[in-house]
């Protein structure tokens, strides 16, 4: 029986590179997308034509509650999570002297606070089962920091935090945990940086000379999914193009 993956902002950019991944390699795949997108439908109609069936459903990842009723429809119509991917996230960028409570709080619920949401009602089951898979797709900057997003660097490094502790917890249960952190890939987001910017500033950095490609990430997440990386837990596997060794 096909293994059920739920990819948490999925549609566009990372999430969808994943999705498109798991997909093709047998998965049944479910996404979430925020309450109210009108694109949804949309989207999910363009991935038809391609050939990919998804199932999407609204959740506000950062309030435990929906994350909680998502979970529930999904294993009602669909079947038991097997592999989760914690992939929503935003940004807030600015100054630490401009930033307010609010865009501190908006990217540490979005961020950190949906990986505790999306992952607790899914990873008992994982446990009674005896397989699992939960993958956080963290950041470079998680690792090494950015100026202008001391909201966005700290959420990015606690989820490696969860990930470490987590993985100690569930790693005789046959379920393992995992943190991506990916660099400067060519998604919507990055995208959007001023190309000044890009050329000049962030493009330089990277040893390769180039923007990430969303499914060369996408094929990391599907190899820590499988069964040949079982002994892989508790690691933040970096992908950056060599931006940033450990």
């Amino acid at each position: 029986m096909a293994r059920v993956a739920l990819v948490t902002g999925g549609m566009g950019g990372l999430g969808e590179a994943v999705c498109i991944k798991l997909a093709a390699l047998g998965y049944k795949v479910v996404t979430t997308y925020s309450p109210g997108n009108k694109k949804a439908e949309s989207w999910l109609g363009q991935m038809k034509e391609q050939g990919f069936d998804f199932r999407a459903y609204p959740c506000d990842v950062s309030d435990y509650d929906s994350a909680q009723a998502c979970v529930r429809q999904v294993e009602q119509e669909v079947g038991p999570v097997d592999v989760l991917v914690n992939n929503a996230g935003i940004t807030r960028d600015m100054t630490f002297k401009k930033m307010d409570k609010p865009n501190w709080d908006a990217v540490m619920k979005t961020n950190l606070d949906s990986v505790f949401n999306m992952t607790k009602p899914v990873c008992d089951g994982m446990v009674e089962r005896g397989w699992g898979r939960i993958i956080n797709i963290s950041s470079v900057n998680g690792q090494k920091g950015a100026f202008g997003q001391t909201n966005y660097s700290a959420a990015k490094a606690g989820m490696h935090g969860f990930t470490k502790a987590l993985a100690y917890e569930v790693a005789r249960k046959g379920v393992t945990v995992n943190t991506i952190s990916p660099g400067y890939i060519g998604t919507k987001m990055v995208m959007d940086i001023p190309s000044e910017v890009l050329e000049t500033k962030i493009i330089p950095q990277i040893p390769m000379g180039r923007l990430g490609k969303p499914e060369e990430v996408a094929g990391l997440v599907a190899y820590l999914s499988s069964e040949e990386a079982a002994f892989v837990t508790g690691a933040n596997i970096a992908i950056n193009g060599g931006q940033h060794m450990q």
